[in-house]
C-alpha cells in the first residue's frame, strides 16, 4: 500500500489523508482495498521513513502530505523491481495504474517485469495441468477431478489473457513523456 500512496502523491501532488482515501475510492479500490485506518498508518510510516513529508495543518486543520525525493526514488525502484510474493496480480495492476507517470523506457521495463511474472506463473500452471492430465484416475474420482481441473484451466486462461493484455499495453504508442507530478486534478 505504501508504494500505491507514493504513486498517488507523485501524480496528484500534496494530498490530505482524506484526499488519499478519496483517490483509493475513485480508482485504486478496483484492485486494492484499504481502510481509512490502514491508509493513515501507511502515511505515518512513510513520514517516519522520510519518504513523505507532512505540512503544518492548514485551513480546517488538514495536513497535506507530499512525496520527498527519497520517496520518489523508492517508488521508481519499486516500479522497476520484479514482482514477487503471492499478491502478483494486485502488484501488477498497481504498477500499470501508475505507468503514465514514467517515461517510455521505464514503462517498457515495468511491463517486462510484469510479463516475466505472468509467464513464470503460467508455466507453473501448465506444468501442473500436464501432470494432472497424465493421471490414471479411478472412475469414482473422475467427476471430482474434472471440476478441479476446470479451476486450473480458468487460471491458465486468465494468465494467457493477462499476457495478451500486457502485450497490448506494450504495443500502445508511448505518451509524450512523463506527466509532471501534481499535474493531475487534486482529490
Amino acid at each position: 500500500m505504501q508504494h500505491v500512496i507514493l504513486g498517488m502523491l507523485l501524480v496528484h501532488g500534496p494530498l490530505t489523508l482524506y484526499a488519499v482515501q478519496r483517490q483509493f475510492t475513485a480508482g485504486v479500490s478496483l484492485f486494492y482495498s484499504a481502510s481509512f485506518g490502514s491508509i493513515q498508518r501507511a502515511l505515518r510510516q512513510l513520514v517516519d521513513r522520510g519518504l513523505v513529508s507532512v505540512a503544518s495543518p492548514g485551513e480546517r486543520g488538514q495536513k497535506p502530505y507530499s512525496i520527498t525525493a527519497d520517496g520518489e526514488r523508492e517508488w521508481r525502484e519499486w516500479m522497476r523491481h520484479p514482482i514477487t510474493g503471492s499478491d502478483a496480480e494486485t502488484t501488477a495492476l498497481a504498477k500499470v495504474f501508475f505507468l503514465g507517470a514514467v517515461d517510455s523506457a521505464e514503462r517498457a521495463a515495468v511491463l517486462s517485469t510484469i510479463r516475466e511474472r505472468i509467464t513464470a506463473d503460467l508455466a507453473e500452471l501448465d506444468g501442473t495441468a500436464d501432470g494432472i492430465d497424465r493421471l490414471d484416475v479411478p472412475a469414482e474420482s473422475a467427476e471430482v477431478l474434472r471440476f478441479q481441473r476446470a479451476t486450473l484451466d480458468y487460471g491458465i486462461r486468465a494468465h494467457r489473457l493477462a499476457l495478451e493484455w500486457v502485450d497490448e499495453l506494450d504495443d500502445v504508442a508511448p505518451a509524450a513523456g512523463r506527466i509532471a507530478p501534481q499535474a493531475a486534478v487534486r482529490g
